[in-house]
């Protein structure tokens, strides 16, 4: 089932009902548009959401929206064909939908690993300093947009949202690259102990509403980081803090001069941010 499906079935729907729009109008049928109405569009939810479902087992998109078409479309001709009593207003009732999602999602039917490639140099590091933390730093950090300060001349950052997903960067050498990404609920694990690191400061921007993101970091490597959770853990190397509103900035003493390093931009609604250096 592909893209040239899909196609011919909505080809083949726009004749069948030219066709009989045809009939009607030589009177050869008695055919009202408000009879089929009903039909038609949740037809049409049910189409768009096995499209889009296709799209999802081929790594295009995710699983939930399209699912939920199908269920939705589903259901509403059932309804016509008096099986079950469901209306298109008792779309309110589809909630417990959600907890589906977020179950297949941990179950792991959902992951995405990202094909980022990453390197480090051996270049010694310095000690680090630490930066503000509680209520305030976190309120300053909160009152930031996602793409508030971002740097025009970076505009070529790859910029992802993403409802549910886990992303893990674990490859032998694979090569850093700029990263801006809202994920909705999920894990992240970048380690860069593995990683290939370019001669340039590399900006690593993740923010969502529920999750864990655990970074590893070789003592090599220069960096800065910016982390807040509304609700939960934060430990930075050495530094440990938890309960509500909790920020922390971190920089290594090398980190303004070096030329290849590190900068993280992390926030979380709920859930744990760790960074460790090994």
């Amino acid at each position: 089932m592909g893209q040239r499906f899909f196609s011919n079935i909505f080809a083949l729907a726009i004749i069948l009902l030219g066709l009989m729009l045809v009939l009607v109008n030589i009177g050869a049928v008695t055919w009202s548009f408000g009879d089929w109405w009903h039909y038609i569009y949740p037809s049409f939810f049910i189409l768009i959401g096995l499209k889009w479902l296709y799209g999802s087992i081929k790594g295009v998109n995710g699983f939930a929206t399209p699912l939920f078409l199908v269920v939705f479309g589903g259901l509403l001709l059932l309804n016509q064909f008096d099986l079950i009593a469901f209306g298109f207003w008792d779309l309110y009732k589809l909630w417990p939908l959600i907890l589906m999602f977020i179950g297949l999602n941990i179950l792991g039917l959902n992951k995405r690993k990202s094909k980022f490639k990453f390197v480090y140099d051996s270049d010694d590091a310095d000690s680090f300093t630490t930066g503000p933390s509680g209520d305030e730093a976190f309120q300053d950090f909160e009152n930031s947009e996602f793409n508030q300060d971002e740097d025009p001349t970076q505009a070529h950052h790859r910029s992802q949202k993403v409802l549910i997903g886990d992303f893990t960067y674990d490859k032998p050498n694979w090569k850093v690259e700029p990263i801006h990404l809202w994920n909705a609920i999920g894990e992240h694990t970048m380690d860069f102990t593995k990683a290939f690191i370019p001669e340039k400061e590399t900006p690593i921007t993740i923010h969502g509403l529920a999750g864990d993101i655990t970074i590893i970091l070789p003592d090599h490597v220069d960096f800065r980081v910016i982390a807040a959770v509304k609700a939960g853990d934060l430990v930075v190397v050495d530094q440990h803090t938890s309960g509500l509103n909790r920020a922390q900035t971190y920089q290594t003493t090398g980190y303004d001069t070096a030329i290849r390093k590190l900068t993280f931009d992390l926030k979380l609604k709920a859930g744990s941010i760790r960074v460790n250096r090994i």
